[in-house]
């Protein structure tokens, strides 16, 4: 489990999760009627492929142009050095192919460069994202930052798939966790189940 980060305020937190369905509506609606679209893009990418925010920052928009459902895409994480073999599914390949069909205003030579680019024309910064998703998912959970996204991929898998110990074997691989304990302290998996022994008695 990754260390809690401090606030500004010198408190240590881990960030929460989002419900999935409530963060695909949001990134959704930012995507097609916002004032930042790739803000929504980063969101519905982020909740569907669970990856850290600095792997999700180098992706670029050749990585995802003209991809089919189920085509793969090989990223090195920036933390572990290891090569992911990450699988597009519906939501990031319906989402990209929004944005490029209705925001990206660059040539062929612009697919080249990451997507992740403020207006400034640099790539976003992790503490400019963290303040932005803060404001976006105000009152839908207590701590909130980019590493809240990575948990809703994760929520969601375990949920899909019947919260079984297989899910949570899957995910540690993916997460490049130790163990499958880790993964469920990363998850919040272990502090519900202490929570309901009191709730329960």
């Amino acid at each position: 489990m990754n260390a809690p980060r401090k606030s500004q305020k010198g408190k240590r937190f881990t960030a929460d999760y989002i419900e999935y369905d409530v963060a695909m509506t949001k990134g959704s609606a930012l995507l097609v009627k916002g004032k930042k679209p790739v803000i929504g893009l980063y969101i519905i990418v982020a909740i569907n492929t669970g990856l850290r925010v600095s792997d999700i920052l180098s992706i670029k928009h050749s990585d995802l142009y003209h991809k089919l459902e189920g085509e793969h895409v090989d990223l090195v994480e920036q933390k572990t050095g290891k090569t992911r073999h990450l699988t597009i599914n519906k939501n990031v390949k319906d989402a990209h192919d929004y944005y490029m069909k209705h925001h990206f205003r660059g040539n062929k030579f612009e697919l080249e460069v990451p997507i992740f680019i403020s207006q400034k024309q640099s790539v976003y910064a992790t503490e400019t994202f963290n303040t932005i998703l803060k404001d976006i998912f105000q009152g839908d959970a207590k701590n909130i930052s980019t590493h809240s996204l990575r948990k809703t991929f994760g929520r969601r898998v375990y949920d899909v798939n019947g919260k079984s110990d297989a899910a949570l074997i899957l995910l540690s691989e993916i997460f490049s966790h130790a163990s499958v304990a880790t993964t469920r302290r990363y998850l919040g998996l272990r502090q519900e189940e202490i929570d309901d022994v009191y709730l329960n008695l």
